[in-house]
């Protein structure tokens, strides 16, 4: 693939058909997804520029089109931020909504590691949402990421932390609200553990 600097508007197009044509299964899909993937976020430092838009369009479309081929935790949690949540960042979130109430484990984990993108921009109403709608999901893999994410965004608000477990730490998967109270102080993670309910 021709380096920024190097890539002209005309063979811009180009790139971004070849990486898409990469991402879709063919032998070792993981490979190939995790490669195409991984060059997001370097889109990202091209700002706007037409093409490199594109790019993030059509990797965001296959994405949720081949999400199917999509379904290890560590695919959804190398791609869904800059891949889902990049291209979601402007624009509504409906999409992430709608993978929080799929029946499969991976699209729900997309739709909370997504917002990682988010809670680096201090923007963390999306995770909190998603959180609450995932907040007794039965798949550990999905527990995982919601606590996992409420904690990173409650570094950055405390109090909106607590407030999430304040509702839900008596009904929460312990697997979840351990990875939630991981960095708050010792006696707060030992009121949250007493909350929960055997």
């Amino acid at each position: 693939l021709p380096s920024p600097s190097s890539t002209s508007s005309q063979a811009a197009p180009l790139a971004a058909c070849g990486l898409v044509t990469v991402l879709t299964p063919n032998g070792d899909h993981n490979q190939g997804i995790l490669w195409g993937m991984e060059l997001v976020p370097w889109t990202f430092q091209l700002g706007d520029r037409t093409w490199a838009m594109t790019l993030r369009r059509e990797l965001y479309d296959l994405y949720l089109r081949r999400h199917d081929r999509i379904d290890t935790w560590d695919l959804v949690d190398r791609a869904a931020p800059y891949v889902v949540g990049g291209y979601l960042w402007d624009k509504p979130r409906d999409p992430l909504y709608r993978l929080a109430a799929s029946p499969h484990w991976y699209e729900r984990r997309t739709s909370i590691v997504s917002t990682w993108f988010f809670i680096r921009r201090d923007d963390l109403d999306d995770t909190f949402r998603i959180a609450q709608i995932l907040a007794n999901d039965p798949e550990d893999l999905v527990q995982k990421a919601v606590g996992g994410w409420i904690r990173e965004a409650g570094k950055r608000d405390e109090p909106r932390l607590r407030d999430y477990l304040d509702r839900n730490a008596p009904t929460m998967p312990r697997t979840a609200l351990r990875y939630a109270i991981e960095h708050l102080p010792s006696d707060a993670r030992d009121y949250y553990l007493s909350r929960k309910k055997i």
